[in-house]
């Protein structure tokens, strides 16, 4: 075990999914408010400190299934670089130390919390085998994150931001479902003599998905995002808040980045690891750049 296997173990790439929490921030204007900023900021090292510790958790869970699988059997655990009860101990500081920390806010953002943890752990041992509802755990996850940034720094957030997070979520969730489906279909072609082992063991849910089921449902959850967040930037409420109609122009970002996953997954491929595709696409890269400049200069009246 080493320094760079904990690494791997608590999974620190994947902190990028708690920026969700910054939402409710950067639409509440106080973006430039240190106190709502260093507030906020705290939120999001309390989940990304969760969000390890349930990384650890959910591989300790598939340890066996993880050693079935093409990818996965290379994760600290199932290689053997940690043992399970050092995992166990390191699970057990990441938690400590979050309930801690925590402490520090209001009760609202306490509750979102230990909601947060419970339903990843109801995810890693039930949820995660039960089709659809794995997939909507996952939503659920990604809407407590934005919740929980609003009760930080206690803004109200419009409902249509929240149904707007919990599609995106759908979306990619399905898109990751989709992607592994596509994958072990395509190892079972070339290995048939691992099929019971590297099929359904690797996730037993993947049984009850087909590839076209995965395309309908992303379809759906990719029109609930571009539909609520168009309906989300023209609502009275919102152009009453901004004192503009300008919010509208931010929507082809969104639009581009939906389209921009779809060809990454239906055309290369490269739609497994949500995190690693934002972070390594120039395109998708450069399209949320954009989207946050645009969307904060258009906000903050900053022309």
């Amino acid at each position: 075990m080493n320094f760079f296997s904990i690494l791997r173990l608590i999974r620190t790439h994947q902190w990028v999914k708690n920026l969700f929490v910054f939402v409710p921030l950067m639409f509440s204007m106080h973006l430039f408010e240190w106190n709502y900023l260093s507030n906020t900021i705290l939120a999001f090292l309390i989940f990304c400190l969760a969000s390890s510790a349930i990384y650890v958790i959910n591989d300790i869970a598939d340890i066996e299934s993880d050693r079935a699988h093409p990818v996965k059997k290379n994760r600290p655990l199932p290689a053997g670089d940690i043992s399970v009860p050092i995992a166990i101990i390191i699970a057990s500081l990441l938690l400590v130390i979050v309930f801690l920390s925590m402490m520090y806010f209001n009760y609202k953002f306490i509750l979102m919390v230990v909601g947060f943890v419970a339903l990843n752990v109801l995810y890693s041992f039930w949820m995660k085998n039960i089709v659809i509802l794995d997939v909507f755990s996952i939503a659920a996850g990604f809407s407590i994150r934005v919740l929980a940034g609003a009760f930080a720094i206690q803004v109200p957030i419009s409902s249509w931001l929240i149904l707007t997070t919990m599609f995106i979520s759908l979306f990619l969730g399905v898109m990751k479902r989709r992607s592994e489906l596509a994958m072990v279909n395509e190892y079972l072609k070339t290995n048939p003599e691992g099929s019971e082992q590297n099929g359904a063991q690797s996730r037993k849910v993947l049984s009850q998905y087909s590839l076209n089921f995965a395309d309908q449902m992303a379809t759906i959850a990719a029109t609930g995002v571009i539909v609520c967040y168009a309906l989300y930037t023209v609502a009275p409420r919102t152009i009453s808040v901004f004192g503009t109609e300008r919010l509208i122009y931010t929507t082809p970002f969104v639009v581009f980045g939906i389209f921009r996953f779809m060809y990454l997954e239906y055309i290369t491929g490269k739609g497994e690891n949500t995190t690693r595709t934002l972070a390594t696409d120039l395109p998708m890269i450069l399209n949320v750049l954009f989207y946050g400049i645009i969307t904060v200069v258009i906000i903050y009246n900053l022309i």
